[in-house]
C-alpha cells in the first residue's frame, strides 16, 4: 500500500475523536435497550438463564459509565499536586467495578443453586428465544461497528469493549441453549447449570479485573518481554555502554520509564545529554505513550562506589 493511500485511509483527529463518541454512546445505547427487553423476558420467562444475562447487561451499562467518568478524568492533565497526572483513576474505578461484578456474580451462583436444588419449569421459552434473537442481532451490529472504529482509530479502550462484548455474543447463545433444553425439551436443570457456569465467567472477569487494577496501583513492572525490548532498543545506540537501575510503570493510558544510562567517562556533559535525548526518543517511538527520564553514569561509576563502599 502507498503512503498515500494510507493517509487517505486514516481519518483526521476531529473524525477519529467523533467515531470514538460514537461508538461509546452505541454500547451505551445497546446496553440499555438490553436490559429494557430483558427484564420483560425475564419477568415473562422466570428462567435463571435469563437473569443471569439480564445482570451481565446491566454490568455493561455500570461499567460503560465508570469507564467514562474514569478515562475522562484519567486525561486531565497533570497539575501542581499530581505531577504525573490522573491516570490511576482508571484503576480505581477498576476496583469498583470488580466489586460491583463480584458481588453479581455470587447473587447468580446463589440463585442458580437454588434453582439446581429445586428445579422450576421455564415457561414462554418462544418469548425467551425471540428476546435472545434481538440480543444477539443487537451485539453482533454492535462489535461490527466497534471493529470498524477500531480499524479506523487504533482506539485501546473501544478494543477492551469490543472484546467484552464478544464474550457477550457467547453469554447469549448459552442463554438460548437453556431454553431450548429446558423450555422446549423439558430439561429443568439446564437452566441452573447454564446460570452457574455464567456465573463462573462473570466471576472470573471481576478476579481479572481486580487483579489488573492491583498491579496499576501498585506499580507492577512491565513484562519481561517490554523490559527486554527496552533493554535492546539502549544497546542499539553504540555509544551507550550499559544501562542500570530500569523501572517501569503504567498509570491508565499512559506509562513511565526510568533508566540510569552508562556512558564513557570522558564525554562531555552536551555529549551526554544529546545521546539521552536520542535514547529516550527510540524508546518513545516503541512505547508511544510512555514519559521516558534517563539518568547520566560514568561507565563503571557503579562499580567504583561499590569499591569505595569496601
Amino acid at each position: 500500500m502507498s503512503s498515500t493511500s494510507a493517509l487517505r485511509r486514516t481519518p483526521s483527529a476531529p473524525d477519529a475523536e467523533r467515531l470514538k463518541r460514537l461508538a461509546t454512546h452505541a454500547a451505551v445505547l445497546v446496553a440499555a435497550i438490553l436490559i429494557a427487553v430483558k427484564i420483560w423476558a425475564w419477568i415473562a420467562t422466570g428462567s435463571v438463564a435469563m437473569l443471569a444475562s439480564l445482570v451481565d447487561s446491566t454490568l455493561d451499562l455500570v461499567a460503560s459509565g465508570l469507564n467514562l467518568i474514569a478515562v475522562r478524568h484519567a486525561l486531565t492533565p497533570a497539575d501542581e499536586e499530581h505531577r504525573f497526572g490522573h491516570g490511576k483513576a482508571e484503576a480505581l474505578a477498576g476496583l469498583g467495578q470488580a466489586a460491583f461484578i463480584g458481588g453479581s456474580a455470587a447473587f447468580l451462583l446463589f440463585q442458580s443453586l437454588e434453582r439446581l436444588v429445586a428445579p422450576q419449569a421455564v415457561e414462554q421459552s418462544a418469548t425467551g428465544l425471540l428476546v435472545m434473537a434481538i440480543s444477539l442481532a443487537l451485539t453482533v451490529a454492535l462489535v461490527v461497528f466497534q471493529r470498524y472504529v477500531i480499524a479506523r482509530t487504533r482506539s485501546l479502550a473501544i478494543g477492551a469493549d469490543q472484546l467484552h462484548y464478544l464474550t457477550d455474543i457467547f453469554t447469549n447463545l448459552g442463554v438460548v441453549a437453556a431454553f431450548v433444553l429446558a423450555g422446549l425439551w423439558g430439561w429443568t436443570l439446564a437452566d441452573p447449570l447454564i446460570g452457574l457456569a455464567i456465573a463462573a465467567t462473570i466471576g472470573w472477569g471481576a478476579f481479572n479485573i481486580l487483579r489488573g487494577s492491583f498491579d496499576e496501583l501498585m506499580d507492577h513492572e512491565f513484562d519481561d518481554a517490554d523490559r527486554q525490548r527496552i533493554k535492546d532498543i539502549v544497546a542499539q545506540h553504540k555509544a551507550v555502554v550499559s544501562l542500570h537501575d530500569l523501572r517501569t510503570r503504567r498509570a491508565g493510558h499512559r506509562a513511565f520509564i526510568q533508566m540510569h544510562l552508562e556512558l564513557p567517562a570522558q564525554m562531555t556533559l552536551i555529549e551526554a545529554h544529546h545521546i539521552s535525548d536520542e535514547v529516550e526518543a527510540a524508546i518513545q517511538q516503541a512505547f508511544p505513550e510512555a514519559e521516558v527520564l534517563t539518568h547520566q553514569d560514568p561507565a563503571g561509576y557503579e562499580t567504583m562506589m561499590a569499591l569505595d563502599r569496601k
